[in-house]
């Protein structure tokens, strides 16, 4: 009789995710409602491993509550550049005991990297890409080792280079999910209303998107939301995302 076949383990070498998963994705969940979407990508972990990257900003608290209704024990990434307003500090901390987050990760820039490229603390007054990637891009890398799919809060509304923001996206071999790509400001401002959440302390003195301190300012009457970060500078994205070239914004709000 001859010998049954041995069975070999192999390594599997195919990457987590790609473009054609994004794409099929898309079309899955065209013309579903946000909240709907949400609770069956976790609830059937769809998406493997997954964390909520946030900014705990000006519009935060929306994703964060839809995640939270759903699974308050997915973790929630916070960059805590060493440069955020006070006010968003302690934002953060409000929202995370209003919502019942359990999983909040503080994630910190590397202190020997620190020491060695921004001692004084000012790279962002002179190379702002560079202070970026030492204080959120490098540290994020980081924190999503192991995360198959990252939620990210970016809307198309936000700024023009985020006009053609899809659903899903690749991220390398991982997957960015973008659950309010086609909300507008006043999807985001009904939804705040209905579920009586509490407001970035600094929106209403004119601070329509909010990052590090030195690098935000306010927005003047007409301006995208994003127009006061970096201004001055040509630059719109902290390296964490980059522009959006092409994608589907035709997709369902609320």
């Amino acid at each position: 009789m001859a010998e049954a076949a041995r069975k070999l383990d192999r390594i599997d070498l195919a990457p987590r995710w790609t473009a054609a998963d994004a794409l099929r994705l898309n079309n899955l969940f065209r013309g579903t409602d946000t909240p709907t979407m949400l609770r069956t990508l976790l609830a059937e972990h769809m998406l493997g491993e997954v964390a909520l990257v946030s900014s705990f900003g000006a519009e935060s608290a929306v994703l964060l509550h839809l995640v939270a209704s759903v699974d308050p024990t997915v973790p929630v990434l916070f960059l805590d550049t060493g440069k955020h307003f006070p006010e968003t500090l302690a934002y953060r901390d409000r929202l995370a005991e209003r919502l019942g987050l359990t999983d909040l990760r503080i994630i910190t820039p590397d202190p020997a990297e620190l020491a060695a490229r921004d001692d004084a603390g000012l790279r962002w007054s002179y190379d702002p890409d560079g202070c970026c990637e030492l204080r959120k891009v490098k540290p994020l890398e980081k924190a999503l080792a192991g995360i198959d799919a990252s939620i990210t809060g970016r809307k198309a509304f936000q700024a023009s280079t985020r006009a053609a923001l899809p659903r899903f996206e690749l991220d390398g071999d991982r997957l960015k999910v973008n659950p309010l790509a086609s909300w507008s400001k006043a999807d985001i401002d009904a939804y705040f209303a209905e579920h009586d959440l509490p407001r970035h302390p600094l929106e209403a003195e004119g601070y329509a998107s909010i990052g590090c301190a030195p690098c935000t300012s306010k927005v003047k009457p007409g301006e995208d939301p994003r127009a006061g970060r970096w201004r001055g500078w040509e630059k719109t994205e902290c390296g964490i995302h980059t522009a959006v070239e092409d994608g589907d914004p035709d997709q369902p709000s609320f």
